[in-house]
């Protein structure tokens, strides 16, 4: 069954070529095209184009695929080309003709636009929602080894004094930003495309504000040609907001593997938490963090993909949009299961608190040796001069006792304020708005 069919057969290897994936990943959006035909014929029937017992026969059948496709009782079929031309034949099956009124004023394009939309911003949110427990994770850990040193490096080298309280909390401060990429990706994809049918609205007298309400968006895309061209916009924001957490995770997961390995020996994980090797019995691989560091590396790659898949594209409905689906809806699960694994893994995080003791790391105090002869008189050059000199003399003595106390710094981390910018860029998301729409559509509690 297709939607746009009239008479005659469809060659089976044009159809192949074109539906390509669209059943397999239309699955994931089964849910949010029901809740999106529900906000749709609501409006409907406050037009005139459903009646009452309509829509009441209607929501009920809807409300009851839902629980359906939520229980796992829910497949394209063979020969039907994606979610949206499934819904309507299960409705028709069911119901009889008035399942063939619901997609009055629609097109398949502003549908699977609002259904991308709902499957994404409910996406976000499980994202968010993961981001937040790393980013508690990595405060915890700051403050808890806040007073133990690592040397930090620059160009490999070892520069200067470091500590845990510092390398973690950094990755959580680097959250806060992602969370506002997050967050804008959020407000991009939380406006209402439904009703601008084939990117050029409808001569039905539409209540797009109705149904904006109905599924809890912030707002409309009211121009109706832009909300068609907001496909491929949105998901490239999207991706841009994921790339930019998958590449603090990216990082972190390359410092792990480095100060984890014996030669820097700075932090290490419990036996049962790495892997070995098939003929040295001595290693334990950080393959958790590899597999992290790869696959952020590749998620960083979606909006170079994307783009390049809409960046010159008319104004309108392209097909070449349809390629988007198939690396965006994965995404998540990617993302996800990364941040998932990888607050798992800091858990059982074990450091080096005698890592500095190491002889090696004995030059890394000249800073500090610097700057007291400055506090106590030296211009800062000779300062240089006579700490560089010691070194090369072999009589370099470091400093028993560091005094770093300005803000973010070792000895003053700031976690309180960085906790702050947290919580504040949290309460711009609308969820509790987005799940009061959802149960009042559905009858029941959701979760968006």
């Amino acid at each position: 069954m297709k939607l746009w069919q009239k008479e005659g057969e469809i060659n089976k290897e044009i159809e192949r070529f074109t539906v390509g994936k669209d059943r397999e990943l239309d699955l994931l959006l089964a849910k949010h095209d029901i809740t999106g035909t529900l906000a749709h014929i609501t409006m409907l029937e406050s037009i005139d184009l459903l009646t009452a017992e309509e829509l009441k026969v209607l929501i009920a059948e809807l409300r009851t695929l839902y629980a359906e496709v939520s229980e796992g009782d829910f497949q394209i079929e063979e020969g039907v080309e994606d979610v949206h031309s499934q819904v309507e034949m299960i409705l028709t099956e069911r119901l009889g003709d008035v399942g063939k009124k619901i997609h009055s004023g629609r097109s398949r394009n502003d549908q699977v636009l609002v259904d991308l939309k709902l499957f994404t911003r409910t996406e976000l949110r499980e994202v968010v929602e993961l981001v937040l427990p790393l980013f508690n994770e990595l405060q915890k850990l700051s403050e808890q080894y806040k007073d133990v040193m690592i040397p930090g490096y620059t160009h490999y080298q070892v520069a200067m004094p470091s500590s845990f309280g510092l390398w973690f909390g950094a990755y959580a401060e680097s959250l806060v930003d992602d969370m506002h990429t997050l967050l804008a990706a959020f407000r991009i994809t939380n406006k209402n495309p439904l009703g601008s049918a084939a990117g050029y609205g409808s001569s039905f007298p539409l209540n797009r504000t109705m149904t904006t309400e109905l599924l809890g968006f912030d707002d409309l895309n009211y121009n109706v040609v832009y909300a068609q061209m907001g496909r491929g916009k949105t998901e490239r924001s999207v991706a841009q907001a994921i790339s930019s957490v998958a590449a603090t995770l990216s990082k972190l997961a390359q410092d792990v593997c480095l100060y984890n390995c014996q030669n820097f020996n700075l932090v290490k994980f419990p036996d049962h938490l790495t892997t070995g090797s098939s003929i040295m019995p001595h290693k334990k691989n950080p393959d958790v963090f590899e597999l992290i560091r790869a696959k952020c590396n590749k998620m960083m790659a979606l909006p170079v993909e994307i783009s390049m898949i809409t960046n010159n594209l008319a104004s309108g409905y392209h097909r070449d949009l349809q390629i988007i689906k198939e690396s965006f809806l994965p995404v998540f699960e990617e993302i996800k299961s990364c941040l998932f694994i990888a607050k798992y893994m800091l858990e059982n995080i074990i450091v080096n608190d005698q890592a500095v003791k190491d002889e090696k790391y004995k030059y890394m105090f000249s800073v500090d040796v610097v700057n007291n002869l400055v506090i106590n008189g030296t211009t800062f050059r000779d300062a240089y001069k006579q700490v560089g000199l010691d070194i090369e003399a072999g009589n370099f003595k470091a400093l028993e006792n560091l005094e770093h106390s300005h803000e973010g710094s070792m000895g003053n981390l700031c976690n309180d304020r960085i906790k702050t910018m947290m919580d504040e860029v949290m309460s711009g998301f609308s969820f509790d708005t987005m799940d009061k729409a959802l149960q009042n559509l559905l009858g029941q509690a959701v979760n968006a």
